[in-house]
């Protein structure tokens, strides 16, 4: 059960770049239903992390991946209106290159695009996830990244 947990659920994230974009999805379920997030979801139980980006990609986008380096560490808990946590995710978010496959909306989006990462004020992407983009564009440059999303 993924609303009201009895302990935090883990889950992976995968920032894909190429070119200047990012590749976005939109939820098509709670939490963050309609909204523009990084693809990914929860491990299941016996799948190492890096499987779960992979599989979580392929489901959401038709593309395959290959999964690189840990990015940032985020913990995700929405609170309902009686101030109870409602959602904990506590997400491994990875830098991964594409791999194969064809771009298409599937499995839990309800769209997926490449967005450019200077225009993400069009997606109103979350400000955690924003912090994750930036951190994998310095990782990706290079160069070592100055902050730490909360």
């Amino acid at each position: 059960m993924r609303s009201y947990p009895e302990r935090p659920i883990l889950g992976v994230g995968a920032v894909i770049l190429d070119g200047g974009c990012v590749l976005l999805v939109k939820r098509g379920h709670e939490p963050l239903k309609g909204e523009w997030s990084l693809p990914g979801g929860a491990v299941d139980v016996g799948e190492v992390v890096e499987a779960a980006v992979v599989r979580e990609v392929r489901e959401e986008t038709g593309l395959d991946v290959t999964v690189g380096p840990l990015i940032e560490v985020v913990n995700r808990i929405t609170h309902d209106e009686s101030d109870r946590v409602q959602y904990h995710f506590v997400i491994l978010d990875f830098l991964c290159g594409v791999a194969g496959g064809t771009l298409v909306c599937a499995s839990d989006a309800t769209a997926a695009e490449w967005a450019r990462v200077d225009d993400l004020d069009r997606y109103r992407l979350a400000d955690p996830a924003r912090a994750v983009v930036a951190r994998a564009v310095s990782v990706a440059n290079g160069l070592r990244p100055s902050t730490i999303a909360p």
